[in-house]
């Protein structure tokens, strides 16, 4: 089964310095028919303008992934950690017992950042931090593992969840197969370009709900994807 989820009719945020598009329900998008897939409880498509972001706020058992797609983001926190990502980087950040955090854009270009929660498998978890620094060519023509909570997985970032995260830039006119087995589901947002998964088309933004059905990525240009696969709701 795959359901299409049009960019254009998701949940939205502006607030001048902030534009937001919410996969799900989160701050005041309120729509109690869909506040998650499996464990994704949040995929936020944000863009900051510069000089501005995300003041000290705290979280709570939380696995948070942030991937950015352009500008810099720049993390701080009470671990004493400070870092600054550029396009095609992720970091993560598992809030468990409680931490506190910002992301700001310190850039002079806009940024724009997906903002991912994932709830982990059980509470209490130590807070940790990481981040790492893909390479812009290691997603091209093929899937870069992100994190995964598979500790056998190739991805450099490990998360507390039954969890697959990948990247991909499709050269035009290219494909790439993507397995869902049974009992396994995935979510896939096309971050950007132009893409077409069997009878359906997806534009910038767009995104799809795939539950245990192999699918095939078709680049009608080249096309930036990001899937999340994990165990069946």
């Amino acid at each position: 089964m795959i359901k299409h989820i049009d960019y254009n009719k998701m949940g939205r945020g502006q607030h001048g310095w902030l534009d937001s598009h919410f996969h799900f329900s989160f701050a005041e998008y309120c729509n109690p028919d869909n506040i998650q897939f499996g464990v994704l409880r949040v995929l936020n498509d944000d863009r900051v303008a510069p000089g501005t972001g995300f003041d000290t706020h705290s979280h709570k058992d939380m696995e948070i992934i942030s991937y950015v797609v352009e500008g810099e983001l720049t993390h701080a926190d009470n671990m004493k950690n400070k870092h600054t990502l550029t396009r095609g980087q992720a970091q993560y950040m598992s809030a468990g017992t409680g931490v506190y955090h910002s992301e700001h854009n310190l850039g002079e270009h806009p940024l724009r950042f997906l903002q991912i929660w994932i709830l982990p498998d059980r509470e209490g978890y130590e807070p940790n931090y990481g981040d790492h620094r893909f390479e812009w060519g290691e997603r091209t023509d093929k899937w870069l593992p992100i994190a995964s909570g598979d500790a056998a997985s190739d991805a450099p970032i490990h998360i507390h969840a039954d969890v697959n995260i990948f990247a991909t830039k499709i050269t035009q006119g290219g494909s790439l197969a993507f397995p869902v087995p049974k009992n396994r589901q995935a979510y896939l947002t096309l971050i950007e370009g132009a893409a077409q998964i069997g009878e359906h088309a997806l534009s910038a933004g767009d995104a799809a709900e795939i539950v245990e059905e192999n699918i095939t990525v078709e680049a009608k240009t080249a096309a930036h994807v990001l899937v999340l696969e994990m165990k069946k709701a």
